[in-house]
């Protein structure tokens, strides 16, 4: 599962530095990062596909964010043992603090 969580890291926050960047125009003095590069892959992308350009990095975006929500979703599956085992210590701590608030208030001893 590491593996699959690296090597699908890797390249998206690649990507989605490049496509911040580029959409931007945030060259850091390179060609690569630059808005004519982002202009220049989109209209080839959009040719290939027969699409508009500027109707691309939107659904590029959409993708990202499909695409990493299935690998996060796959990524807790594999690991909800764990997850319900923090949850549920999670609202043990939740119930314990709020019983202790409760006999806090009630701390006269007065009849």
């Amino acid at each position: 599962m590491r593996w699959l969580l690296g090597l699908w890291f890797a390249p998206i926050s690649f990507l989605v530095a490049w496509f911040v960047l580029a959409s931007h125009d945030w060259n850091l003095g390179t060609f690569f990062f630059s808005r004519e590069m982002y202009d220049l892959v989109f209209a080839i992308y959009g040719k290939t596909l027969g699409v508009a350009p500027e109707s691309l990095p939107p659904l590029v975006a959409r993708a990202l964010v499909l695409d990493s929500a299935i690998v996060l979703a796959l990524y807790a599956f594999r690991r909800r043992k764990v997850i319900a085992g923090w949850l549920r210590s999670r609202t043990q701590v939740s119930r314990v603090a709020a019983r202790r608030d409760r006999t806090l208030d009630s701390l006269s001893s007065a009849p």
